[in-house]
């Protein structure tokens, strides 16, 4: 990866990446409320502890924080839970659907969400706000959710843009962080982040060291704990840092 123009630090803050809170939707991005809960006692038993969004961005070590990405209506069953355990949250939300709370409609769900549209449902303003009057951090997942690479640089910045304005606007608070759609970016991408005003940008499996291409790991519903402690075990982090930094 070419070299991001952004400030840099060591990332030890662990951000988990969820997506759908559902037991009825067979769907990898489905995870039950109780898994994700079973999840999170695990890592507090292993010693993690909740931590908000800016302290996750300081990096201290054995520290989590939860994300979810979409912002599916669903989302709200495990938050109960969730603040029972102390952890906090982020939930990122494409404007574009927030006006109506309509299902998320991108090529790569619409076979896989056949009879299940209710699951794709996305939260509307009122409920967005609702949840950030309870203290959950609201970012952007862009207006539309498109593979934000492929865009031209004008269409990349009303992406990033407009959907930070729209939420500061209807949430009248700022937006102060960014998830990549499909965790992806390049320079290009990152370069208009920190154009449009964020802090921060959240990525996936990313060891770039920018704070716009901060590292998350993604859990899905095949995850057995077994494999989800595997997925965020230090060690496995590492070496994936270690494997990223040798292909740059």
């Amino acid at each position: 990866m070419a070299h991001i123009t952004a400030a840099t630090v060591r990332f030890r803050s662990l951000v988990l990446c969820y997506h759908a809170v559902s037991s009825e939707w067979p769907d990898d991005l489905a995870v039950a409320a109780g898994t994700i809960e079973r999840q999170l006692r695990l890592l507090q038993r292993a010693g993690y502890r909740p931590v908000s969004a800016p302290e996750a961005l300081q990096g201290g070590p054995r520290t989590v924080h939860v994300t979810f990405d979409d912002a599916y209506r669903n989302v709200v069953s495990v938050l109960p839970a969730l603040e029972r355990l102390g952890a906090f949250v982020t939930i990122f939300a494409c404007t574009d659907y927030a006006d109506d709370g309509r299902a998320l409609d991108v090529p790569e769900l619409r076979e896989r969400r056949c009879g299940h549209e209710t699951e794709l449902e996305t939260m509307d303003w009122k409920l967005l706000r609702e949840l950030a009057g309870r203290g959950v951090e609201v970012g952007s997942h862009t207006a539309s959710h498109p593979h934000l690479p492929q865009l031209g640089d004008a269409e990349l910045a009303r992406e990033l843009r407009e959907s930070k304005q729209r939420l500061e606007q209807e949430l009248r608070r700022p937006c102060r962080y960014l998830a990549y759609p499909y965790g992806e970016f390049d320079e290009r991408v990152t370069a208009a982040a920190v154009a449009a005003g964020y802090e921060a940008a959240f990525a996936l499996d990313s060891a770039s060291g920018s704070r716009f291409a901060v590292p998350r790991v993604d859990l899905y519903r095949g995850d057995s704990l077994l494999r989800a402690a595997l997925k965020v075990s230090p060690l496995r982090r590492a070496v994936l840092t270690a494997r990223r930094r040798r292909q740059d």
